[in-house]
């Protein structure tokens, strides 16, 4: 599953339940990092952190990834 960065924006402005720890510790990071800097590059740079930790670990991620799907 990819993101795009509208679906990041909202997850990043959002307040959003992750059942995977790792999942939710980087959204926290990645939330406190856009907030203090809204821009379209951190945004993208947001973006693609995201996808990669969705494709490193896809197999055990299906609960998160319905969350999204959802955005």
């Amino acid at each position: 599953m990819q993101i795009t960065t509208k679906q990041a924006e909202k997850i990043l402005n959002g307040n959003y339940t992750f059942s995977q720890l790792g999942l939710s510790m980087m959204m926290l990071r990645l939330k406190r990092l856009f907030n203090e800097n809204p821009t379209a590059e951190v945004l993208q740079k947001c973006t693609n952190e995201i996808n990669m930790f969705l494709k490193k670990y896809e197999k055990i991620m299906a609960m998160d990834y319905a969350i999204m799907s959802r955005l």
